[in-house]
């Protein structure tokens, strides 16, 4: 399948181990045994870029704050909503 060595079976262990390193969760030792094996592994490398990517997107998009018309229509559409729920209720 790949190239891997040296840390078991890459095809099973290969994310858990990538999410560990990104979030920083691993020993000094295990830290460096990864970023080795990274260094020697292509297709672990593309999947340790692929994860930064992911995060890196996710983070910017929960940055970005929804326009005010947005919130004003979704403010506007409860108080729609209340009002109709009231009236139903004295009916």
């Amino acid at each position: 399948m790949s190239d891997c060595h040296g840390l078991g079976d890459c095809e099973d262990d290969r994310m858990k181990r990538i999410y560990e390193y990104v979030d920083g969760a691993l020993s000094r030792e295990d830290l460096n045994e990864i970023k080795q094996h990274l260094d020697g592994c292509e297709e672990c490398a593309q999947e340790h870029s692929l994860e930064c990517l992911i995060r890196s997107v996710v983070k910017r998009s929960c940055q970005e704050a929804a326009p005010q018309t947005l919130k004003e229509r979704i403010l506007d559409r409860i108080g729609h909503l209340e009002a109709a729920d009231s009236v139903q209720a004295d009916a």
